[in-house]
């Protein structure tokens, strides 16, 4: 069987699973470019993948594209979940699936967090931009930032946000997170004040304010991308101050500061919507004890005469 057909069965089964948007396109990118893979190396049916295939396809990946660990890993998830399926569906047996022996690269917990400056730096940079560049634009990046920080929520679940996910009365953010699953968060007075007051911007510039919290010039959603256009734009305004900024960065920040300020592992686990506790844990092996003030509390030295 063609390798064509077989991936476009597969994205029309996921879509029709209805996963998110996010991981299709997500399947559809990682599969076209494996499918141009095979084609530049003469590959155009599925007895001719083997193991062989698909481990010189990842080191390709790896050397030539210079792929990171975690993108290398992605699109590892991406071709298991793809071999997986048509061993589901019959069309090739399990011992024909070349992904069987493979697994993912090991990849060290590094986490760059950025510091409180820097987010000041962020803050003090959109609201200059909404002085100077046009309030809307300027108030609404500073309003994502500071929506990014008082939550720890995905990109993903900031562009799907609607005014109608968020109660003012009952100060709670419903979230539609990974898988479609719903989750309800507690919003601070803070953010709260600060969503009020953007709702006020998004009324004076539009003659009737859309479904979604953040959107366009136009009133349109704002998409993965626009968002991301967003920190890279702030990264090239800004340079190595702000560090490799990215909207992910304050779901790290959110949490680091939240665990250092005292918030228990299990209520953290919730808020972020983790459906293990093992990547929780890894911000609290991080962050989870103030260990200078604690070495300077019980340190033996300190409690000699000398």
């Amino acid at each position: 069987m063609q390798l064509k057909y077989c991936i476009r069965e597969f994205i029309e089964d996921r879509k029709f699973k209805n996963l998110s948007n996010y991981t299709i396109k997500m399947y559809e990118t990682n599969l076209k470019i494996f499918y141009e893979y095979c084609l530049r190396n003469e590959i155009i049916n599925l007895s001719e993948i083997n193991v062989s295939t698909m481990r010189k396809f990842f080191m390709e990946m790896k050397e030539k594209k210079q792929n990171n660990v975690g993108t290398l890993n992605n699109k590892i998830r991406t071709m298991k979940a793809f071999f997986n399926y048509l061993v589901e569906e019959e069309i090739i047996d399990q011992k024909e699936n070349p992904m069987r022996k493979i697994k993912q690269v090991k990849q060290d917990v590094k986490i760059e967090v950025p510091t409180d400056q820097q987010v000041k730096q962020i803050i003090r940079h959109f609201e200059r931009q909404a002085y100077r560049n046009g309030a809307f634009i300027g108030n609404r990046n500073r309003t994502i930032v500071i929506f990014l920080i008082s939550t720890g929520i995905r990109r993903g679940e900031l562009v799907n946000m609607k005014w109608s996910d968020i109660d003012f009365q009952n100060n709670s953010i419903k979230v539609f997170g990974k898988k479609r699953q719903i989750a309800s968060i507690p919003m601070t007075v803070k953010l709260r004040k600060e969503l009020a007051e953007w709702k006020i911007i998004c009324e004076h510039q539009f003659k009737e304010v859309g479904d979604y919290v953040f959107c366009t010039r136009n009133n349109r959603q704002l998409t993965d991308e626009g968002v991301s256009g967003v920190f890279k734009r702030l990264r090239r305004d800004m340079g190595e101050s702000i560090g490799k900024i990215h909207c992910h960065s304050f779901r790290h920040y959110f949490a680091s500061k939240a665990i250092q300020n005292g918030l228990d592992m299990n209520t953290l686990q919730k808020i972020l919507r983790h459906e293990s506790t093992k990547i929780t844990q890894v911000y609290v092996n991080l962050w989870g004890t103030a260990i200078h003030e604690q070495n300077e509390k019980y340190n033996p030295l300190n409690s000699l005469d000398i």
